[in-house]
């Protein structure tokens, strides 16, 4: 699989803010982030330096597709926090959670809740965290804008294009066959079939292992079919162009107009020029991903996105507690949501908002969920 570190176009394009010289490069592999902008005062948290006072250096890694939010909450910060150095990157959930449970970075950004695994790697190493849900994410399956002879696939339809057995179909008509079958064992429990499929090229461009949007497409999607079919394994195909970069995948989705693949919902609305999102139906009809049928849990991929934040760091560094404060108030989680210079993915409802802001306050220490 092709791999490429993430760099920050959306987070380029929405948030105009003092970084590190060319941090929006296009030609540069790897992409880190540091806001040290001036500006006014804010309070910070009671028992601590106040915020103007505040000095030090952040480091945050993990999700690209959380990247985007918590660089958009570091501009804001930073106006108020000046000598306060953040570094972000989006490597991929994966590769964010390997710094994290390695002790080298501050937050961890995250598109899934930590693995089993990668829990169990941080307790070895001494990382205790808290876990922070912030957002909603509806995962998109997407093609080239266009492409107009496919509006809607239901669950069973990616089993048969992208699923594990679907090795070599590199034509849509290629899958017709494989419908019939799986449709003999499954009917439409997974929503409807929309085979015959057109013949032409299926040029596929998608998140690649390290990334959390792959883990949450694989058990959302590929993990219903699979599971009915009593596998064991069921990661999608592995010949297709994969990449930790939401941009790449945008690139290679709208460079080829019989296209396919899937990214997080904020990616696909700064790039309806090129791609087109497509419905999805799970079994109860077609649904377009939107804020208000991702938030109404309608939308059949969605996912909550989170930042772990390292409790021993926390402990060693002011201005960490200080950013998180900042993260989870009005001003903070309001960068999210849909609108000029926000980061278009749907925000908590009111009582999610104040579970996660009583896990913080409480400093609940966990593997999922503040500690359950």
């Amino acid at each position: 699989m092709n791999t490429t570190t993430k760099r920050l176009g959306l987070g380029c394009a929405a948030l105009a803010f003092a970084l590190v010289a060319g941090a929006c490069s296009s030609d540069k592999k790897t992409e880190n982030t540091t806001t040290t902008a001036a500006g006014s005062s804010t309070t910070a948290a009671p028992g601590t330096t106040t915020a103007s006072e505040l000095s030090g250096s952040l480091f945050v890694s993990g999700s690209s597709t959380v990247e985007p939010i918590t660089t958009a909450v570091a501009k804001l910060f930073g106006a108020a926090n000046p000598k306060v150095a953040i570094q972000i990157e989006g490597p991929g959930t994966g590769d964010g959670f390997a710094k994290f449970c390695a002790g080298e970075t501050d937050i961890s950004d995250a598109s899934r809740p930590i693995k089993k695994a990668e829990a169990e790697e941080c307790a070895k190493n001494g990382v205790e965290f808290i876990e922070l849900k912030i957002a909603i994410d509806g995962l998109s399956v997407v093609t080239a804008k266009d492409n107009t002879a496919i509006e809607c696939l239901s669950f069973s339809d990616l089993w048969v294009l992208l699923g594990p057995d679907a090795i070599g179909r590199n034509n849509w008509k290629d899958a017709n066959a494989a419908a019939d079958e799986l449709k003999a064992k499954v009917g439409e429990e997974f929503g409807k079939f929309h085979n015959p499929y057109p013949d032409a090229p299926l040029t596929i461009t998608a998140p690649g292992e390290e990334s959390g949007t792959f883990d949450s497409f694989v058990e959302i999607v590929m993990g219903k079919v699979g599971k009915k079919l009593e596998l064991k394994e069921y990661d999608p195909r592995p010949d297709y162009t994969a990449s930790p970069n939401d941009n790449v995948i945008i690139e290679g989705i709208s460079a080829n107009t019989t296209s396919l693949g899937w990214v997080g919902f904020a990616f696909v609305e700064e790039s309806l020029d090129k791609i087109k999102p497509l419905q999805v139906d799970a079994g109860k009809g077609c649904v377009e991903p939107t804020p208000a049928s991702i938030a109404a849990g309608e939308y059949p991929i969605a996912r909550s996105l989170y930042i772990y934040v390292s409790t021993k760091k926390l402990a060693e560094n002011p201005a960490l507690g200080a950013f998180v404060d900042f993260y989870l108030t009005d001003a903070g989680l309001g960068v999210i949501g849909v609108g000029d210079g926000k980061v278009p993915y749907v925000p908590l409802a009111a009582a999610d908002v104040e579970a996660t802001r009583a896990v913080w306050t409480g400093k609940q220490v966990g593997t999922r969920d503040g500690g359950k």
